[in-house]
């Protein structure tokens, strides 16, 4: 059953790859990078490995946690949501070779797992979950993260631009894809939880759920995103999003 849930996955990320990658964006948008395709091994391997959840639960995961988009220093590198280097090689265990992207941003190279930068909102979501389940067979028994949309964003400089930041009209084919590719996660996982890692990724679970499933009952929520830009993840993320997971009743 779980092999099956994986492959599930797997063809779903596919059809999302195909779908996203003929779109073009306007300025200030120079340079547009899909670490799902050119990180695809990598990216695999997350889904084979830790898309099938507990034998007990016929294979379904008990939560599914949304992030929005990649970071540059995280799943830009390894194909992994929240994609912290060492996390997904010392906790996960995976690595290997990264391709780069078509058109690379000079001042935002793909090093794979030669990266020495660190993404720290994966530092704090896997850093978090590894502490609680020292196993990361253990945490995907009955959790799975996923991403919202797998694009990232950049101009000229290299900053990075989020979804929110791009018109309508570019964006509108990027939300179908996603919004399709995010209810295939669901149908697939079958989870009792849906977490949005910030309130942007609740928001996309929320519409997701009303425009696929709408006679389902499939409790809702969020945790504090970890981002660094946020000054209150940065007074003890953590502790904060533990406390958010048990009250919501998500954790014991």
């Amino acid at each position: 059953m779980s092999e099956t849930i994986s492959h599930r996955l797997i063809d779903a990320a596919q059809e999302l790859i195909a779908e996203l990658k003929p779109l073009r964006f306007k300025a200030p948008v120079s340079h547009v990078y899909l670490p799902t395709e050119y990180a695809w091994d990598r990216h695999r391997e997350y889904l084979e490995r830790f898309g099938g959840g507990a034998a007990a639960a016929g294979g379904k995961k008990r939560v599914l946690m949304l992030g929005m988009n990649p970071g540059p220093w995280g799943m830009a590198q390894t194909g992994v949501p929240f994609g912290e280097i060492p996390a997904v090689r010392d906790w996960m265990g995976i690595s290997g070779p990264v391709d780069r992207p078509e058109n690379e941003h000079p001042k935002r190279p793909i090093e794979g797992f030669d990266c020495t930068r660190s993404e720290v909102s994966g530092r704090r979501l896997w850093g978090l979950f590894s502490s609680k389940f020292p196993m990361p067979e253990a945490f995907f028994e009955r959790h799975f993260v996923a991403n919202y949309c797998p694009l990232v964003w950049m101009g000229e400089t290299g900053k990075n631009i989020t979804p929110d930041k791009l018109p309508k009209s570019e964006m509108e084919p990027v939300e179908r894809a996603c919004r399709k590719h995010l209810a295939a996660v669901i149908a697939a996982t079958e989870p009792e939880w849906l977490i949005g890692v910030g309130a942007y990724a609740e928001k996309k679970l929320i519409e997701t759920v009303r425009e696929f499933f709408p006679n389902q009952v499939i409790r809702t929520g969020k945790i504090l995103h970890p981002s660094p830009a946020s000054p209150l993840a940065n007074r003890g993320w953590e502790p904060q999003a533990e406390r958010q997971l048990v009250e919501m009743g998500v954790w014991r």
